[in-house]
């Protein structure tokens, strides 16, 4: 748990990168800029695998002391020692591997990278029953075999990718030195807030963990069994978002404002439908909870009841969030309000809302639950405040004047 901690705040980080190159690609492709589009994608390669390799290698020198410094006992830091160093080389396929993702997102092929996560998803967690618990001659691995499972399921998923990229979408172009000025300057401008914003939110989460914890163990519980059954919907409900950065970045780059208006329009009329729908679904799915967590005990299943209820009522806010927060705003320049309003939503009003209502009244686990759902809405509704800002007119025709 503390590896997949550390190792998922760096990924979901650096992946920020993968959102930048929906962007500037999608802009790039619907403006006809061939060269833009494949420099765009080299660097942010080059780019991608190079920080990610230092944060690799940052968790993979001394993986005990880092599991320590977050928690971890003596006994668990040796355990999972090992699992972090393979965990850590798995981000660097891991990143590019968005990128390449957000690539043919931007392009127009968002089920490509769709069918291939969920084939090396597939594999990896039957490569990683087999390595842990062993397999006629196989030996059983313990943890370590958890992290070579990651490792190669992450490997074959850029394997992959790559030939669905530099194949049939456009030919690599290793950049100039031009080139990389041209475009790092962009790349960075989208990708550190972005990153930023995503190491907030990760950070927020593990935080908001902690929290649960002071409740004991069956808070912590049914938070996760709470989260594990949202994660369906929210894995579902990242297709419209995905669909609003390439559509928007698209209709920049071919200088259509009103394109630009209209997709926002929809994207924000089937946001709704898909969270109210998502939300009936999630709701019914806590009938399902004794079922799939039978050995959970009744009082963590209650709890887990409760979370999935509170959390089903917001679903159309957090699909809200994820169009605005990782589409519309982006794509309108505007990564600023999407860290700030991540930030001030989780530490300024989310966290310290969990600790007083969930730790100091009688409601308990409801409380948090109930911070989280104040949390979203207040994002929301600023998120909403910044969208209106955006000046697309302007935008375009800034885009019209520059390379990338």
């Amino acid at each position: 748990g503390f590896a997949n901690s550390l190792s998922f705040i760096v990924l979901i980080t650096v992946s920020a990168l993968g959102i930048s190159v929906t962007i500037l690609v999608a802009r790039a492709a619907g403006a006809g800029r061939k060269h833009d589009m494949a420099t765009t994608i080299s660097s942010a390669v080059i780019v991608g695998g190079a920080v990610s390799g230092l944060f690799a290698l940052v968790l993979a020198v001394r993986p005990e002391s880092l599991l320590e410094l977050v928690g971890a006992s003596p006994s668990v830091a040796g355990e999972g020692a090992t699992y972090l160093r393979l965990i850590a080389l798995a981000l660097i396929p891991s990143v590019v591997s968005a990128i390449l993702s957000g690539v043919l997102r931007a392009t127009g092929r968002p089920r490509v990278p769709m069918v291939i996560t969920f084939i090396t998803a597939a594999i990896g967690a039957g490569l990683a029953w087999v390595l842990v618990f062993g397999l006629g001659p196989i030996p059983a691995l313990g943890v370590p075999g958890a992290g070579i499972a990651t490792l190669v399921a992450a490997i074959l998923k850029l394997v992959l990718l790559v030939p669905f990229v530099f194949r049939d979408t456009i030919a690599w172009e290793t950049p100039s030195r031009d080139d990389l000025r041209l475009v790092l300057g962009p790349l960075f401008i989208l990708a550190i807030p972005m990153g930023l914003t995503e190491f907030v939110w990760a950070s927020g989460t593990f935080l908001y963990n902690v929290v649960f914890q002071q409740l004991g163990d069956d808070a912590l519980a049914a938070a996760q069994i709470t989260v594990n059954l949202e994660g369906i919907f929210i894995v579902a409900a990242i297709g419209i978002m995905t669909a609003a950065t390439a559509l928007i970045g698209t209709a920049v780059g071919q200088g259509d404002v009103a394109a630009v208006y209209s997709w926002i329009t929809l994207l924000r009329k089937i946001g709704v439908i898909t969270g109210l729908t998502f939300g009936a679904l999630f709701a019914l799915a806590a009938f399902l909870v004794p079922v799939l967590f039978p050995n959970a005990g009744p009082e963590v299943q209650r709890m887990a009841v409760i979370g999935i209820l509170i959390n089903a009522a917001i679903q159309a806010v957090k699909v809200g969030n994820m169009i605005f927060g990782a589409g519309i705003l982006p794509s309108g320049n505007d990564v600023k309000g999407v860290l700030i309003g991540t930030a001030v939503s989780a530490f300024a009003i989310g966290l310290p809302l969990a600790i007083i209502l969930g730790l100091f009244t009688p409601l308990g686990i409801v409380g948090i639950f109930l911070a989280r759902v104040i949390e979203e809405v207040v994002k929301f509704q600023y998120f909403r405040y910044r969208a209106r800002r955006i000046d697309w007119g302007a935008l375009v025709a800034a885009q019209a004047g520059r390379a990338i």
